[in-house]
């Protein structure tokens, strides 16, 4: 058996059409594979970088044209009884030809293929052609064909299985991509090989158990396919016994396959195996699972192996008094979600390495972050997306791929989703880190509020993949893990999908119509998405936009918000909370520390109703450019201030002062193992730092619990609102002053009046700057309060960044930033704004 990627020598041309620009138009350039066709234009200087300015309208060409791949490679003919071309992802309408000979076709994304070419090899020199018709002519043919469908955006994207978002969406470009985008190559084999290896990891008494699934095929029989509701391999019979032997943690077990058949499974127990857990919750211990296939006569035939993690999951919607639950439990123990919602990291993903995805799972452990949900409009992720988690202990939620759009149902696509969805959730069940299969993103939402009904006309929309097809592929091929219709899903089509009183709900209205404190109002069982914008690093425009100045609504600016009417709302929300920005500097500042208050606010509320509330999804970690959105992380990699809050309202232990009926409370959080117990002291205090009232509580907080205490009287109602505010902390003072450093949640501010009306002192303060190994530290005491004091060393160095935001300070303290850059930083620069800046540096009082 020998394995050979095909990845060198490869060239790209567009087929002839009036759309296709003349400099490109009979251009043949070189092709990298894996890749797309935008990529290697951009490598051969022939379009601009869609990325930058408005680049991206001037490419819409690309997705209308077809295109031709080739290469040419040497070959020895061998004694194997199949060679196979296999392709492990194409994009996504496909004719794949060898010499000149048709060898398959595909039309699908989201799925590998494998086709038997022995025949169509030649001794020597072999031509092998991709080529990739257009994804909107072949979608807007079968839209023609079988009816529109309703969706958010102007693009026949769910007429075709492909990455949604290459269609344009409210964060994204419109970039519509083809390519050989995942590994292809050839497989030359004998007698059998291991089609598919499934191992179902489950915890019984202590004990680790794996049943393990396996699917052969053997080299006499037609070529493999895969159904949904049946065995999930038909394949025709052979004609040889032979044995499967499978090895984890010194257990072992071994099969013998007879001749003619094709599946076996095996059953290994491991003693007493240290478990898999969450993040906070333990170490992720996993075990190599190696499985090996053996002729008749003991050759090896084929070898597979994962390393495999011993957990339990289980999902409780069982009703009680608030409605019905959705209660992750990992190993019996209840997890309180602390996630973000994951959408491709890149337009282009070949660009997405493993170095690049482990700092961005760095950046989510760094926010206390336990789970990252992939969004169905994107892609199911790489196997280094995976890999990282299972080692990290972040928890994936993954959507099956269908976002806010009605779906058909009819032919090709439901024999397409039937195969997609098997084949990812065989490629997905050794992973630990995977708990939860979700339906779709917000569609049985949309057929019930965003009036489809009418124009839909009874056409199928989706339904039947989301609570027949879906539900038994999961529970055929994957039993040991739930499966939820959709985000959000009630539990039930008679209680309305989005209703926060039953299972997940995406709570919107707060960014479309509302002002943030309206998240107040809501007690879900379990909040799935939930956001709020701002623009990206002050360096991520720089890099991006050549406006000159630059404005909120330069031109630049615009094209880089893709949210229908997202400036209005980021100024609606500015007006609520926030003094009156003078210029870009201070919008840019503003409008970032909003987002920042408005999900801290949301996530501290939900947390504080933890014995309702199970769990919080925000709206989003990540982008795939440089772009104004709802992410913590821009399209550079740059943290913004929301990711500094997160850290905060996401730790293990929270403290923080809520409204309740008739007053303040003091909530203390805690999502560790441990019992929390410590000395609360709560004071009421003027702008100035004289003292109002005062008292202390003691916590005594179980572990993964919560204790609420409410606050007396004089506390809670201040004298002068606007000159006001109180601050509760635990533990030592000095180590909890402005969280620094570790994103502890164990001080708590409450201010009485929202910044526009406060009183602030102008914003005084002594800062040194001092150099230490790898970068700087600037210290700063305050001579007045200092309200979200926070530094943006990035308009100073691109590569510079800050260990700590959105710190304040009380007149009289001080606090410690750590910057690294690559060289030193100007101190003068570092402590004056527009790079240091806090709420009453716009105040001239």
């Amino acid at each position: 058996m020998t394995r050979r990627a095909l990845h060198e020598g490869w060239t790209l041309r567009a087929v002839p059409g009036p759309q296709v620009p003349a400099g490109i138009a009979g251009r043949v350039v070189p092709a990298t594979v894996p890749g797309c066709v935008h990529t290697d234009l951009l490598a051969a200087g022939l379009i601009l970088d869609p990325y930058l300015d408005d680049n991206e309208k001037a490419l819409a060409w690309i997705g209308r044209t077809d295109w031709v791949y080739e290469t040419t490679f040497a070959h020895e003919p061998c004694a194997d009884e199949r060679v196979d071309l296999v392709c492990a992802g194409l994009d996504t309408v496909a004719t794949l030809t060898l010499n000149g000979t048709e060898v398959g076709r595909t039309e699908n994304m989201h799925r590998g293929y494998r086709f038997d070419v022995r025949s169509s090899l030649v001794a020597g020199s072999n031509t092998l052609g991709v080529r990739l018709d257009s994804a909107y002519r072949y979608a807007e043919a079968h839209r023609d064909r079988l009816g529109d469908r309703p969706n958010a955006y102007p693009e026949p994207f769910p007429f075709i299985r492909k990455m949604a978002c290459n269609f344009g969406w409210d964060w994204g470009p419109t970039l519509v991509t083809a390519g050989i985008w995942q590994e292809i190559g050839l497989h030359a084999w004998s007698t059998a090989r291991l089609a598919a290896v499934r191992p179902l990891v489950t915890v019984e008494a202590g004990d680790g158990r794996v049943e393990l699934h396996v699917d052969i095929e053997r080299a006499g029989d037609a070529p493999l396919t895969v159904r949904a509701g049946d065995a999930p391999l038909t394949v025709r019979a052979g004609d040889a016994p032979l044995t499967v032997r499978a090895t984890v943690s010194g257990a072992t077990a071994e099969a013998t396959i007879p001749a003619g058949e094709h599946t076996a499974v095996l059953v290994l127990t491991v003693a007493d195996p240290a478990l898999w857990w969450p993040r906070g919750c333990g170490e992720q211990r996993r075990y190599e699972l190696a499985v090996t296939l053996c002729g008749p006569d003991g050759e090896r035939l084929d070898d597979w192996s994962r390393r495999v993690g011993f957990r339990s999951v289980r999902l409780d919607t069982t009703p009680d008094a608030h409605g019905t639950p959705f209660a992750l439990h990992v190993n019996d123990t209840p997890v309180f979600v602390r996630g973000v919602n994951w959408i491709p990291d890149d337009a282009f993903p070949t660009r997405i390495t493993r170095d690049r995805l482990a700092h961005r799972f760095d950046q989510a452990a760094g926010a206390n972050i336990n789970l990252l949900r992939v969004w169905g409009g994107g892609r199911y992720e790489s196997d280094d997306f995976y890999d990282l988690a299972d080692e990290l202990g972040l928890l994936v939620q993954q959507d099956f791929l269908f976002a806010c759009a009605a779906y058909p149902e009819e032919e090709p696509f439901g024999a397409e989703v039937a195969a997609e969805a098997a084949e990812q959730v065989l490629r997905l069940a050794p992973h630990p880190s995977l708990v939860l299969w979700t339906g779709n993103n917000e569609n049985i939402w949309g057929w019930h509020d965003w009036d489809w009904q009418e124009p839909l006309a009874g056409r199928t929309w989706g339904r039947g993949y989301y609570l027949e097809l879906l539900p038994r592929i999961v529970g055929e091929l994957d039993p040991t893990r739930p499966y939820w219709p959709g985000s959000p899903w009630s539990g039930r089509e008679e209680i309305h999908p989005n209703d926060p009183a039953h299972g997940t709900t995406h709570i919107w209205d707060v960014w479309n119509t509302d002002d943030y404190t309206k998240y107040r109002e809501y007690v879900p069982r379990f909040v799935a998405e939930f956001g709020y914008q701002a623009p990206p690093a002050y360096a991520t425009l720089r890099r991006a936009l050549s406006d000159q100045p630059l404005a909120p609504d330069s031109p630049g600016m615009a094209h880089h918000q893709k949210a229908i009417d997202g400036d209005a709302k980021l100024r609606r929300g500015l007006d609520a909370h926030l003094p009156e920005p003078a210029d870009f500097d201070d919008w840019h500042w503003l409008t970032q520390l909003n987002q920042a208050r408005a999900i801290q606010l949301a996530v501290e509320h939900f947390r504080s109703h933890r014995d309702v509330c199970a769990g919080t999804i925000v709206w989003q970690l990540n982008d795939c450019w440089p772009v104004t959105s709802w992410s913590a992380v821009d399209g550079d990699g740059r943290r913004k201030p929301l990711w500094y809050a997160l850290r905060r309202a996401y730790a293990d232990r929270l403290l923080t002062v809520q409204p309740r009926e008739g007053g303040l409370a003091l909530v203390a959080v805690n999502d560790s193992p441990a019992p929390w117990r410590a000395t609360a002291s709560v004071s009421r205090l003027t702008l100035t730092g004289e003292p109002r009232a005062k008292t202390t509580l003691e916590l005594d907080v179980p572990a993964y619990g919560k204790v609420e205490l409410a606050l007396p009287a004089e506390l809670a109602r201040p004298e002068q609102a606007r000159r006001e505010l109180l601050a509760a902390e635990a533990g030592d003072p000095e180590r909890v002053v402005g969280h620094l450093g570790d994103g502890r949640g164990e001080r708590a501010l409450w201010f009485f009046a929202e910044d526009r009306d406060a009183d602030w002192p102008a914003a005084r303060y002594d800062a040194t700057v001092e150099s230490i190994d790898g970068g700087q530290q600037v210290r700063v005491t305050a001579r007045t309060v200092l309200r979200d004091l926070t530094l943006f060393p990035d308009r100073l160095d691109p590569a510079a960044e800050v260990d700590e935001a959105l710190v304040t300070l009380l007149p009289g303290e001080s606090a410690t930033f750590t910057v690294t850059a690559g060289a030193p930083l100007d101190p003068a620069a570092l402590t004056t704004r527009p790079v240091l800046r806090c709420v009453n540096d716009l105040t001239t009082n």
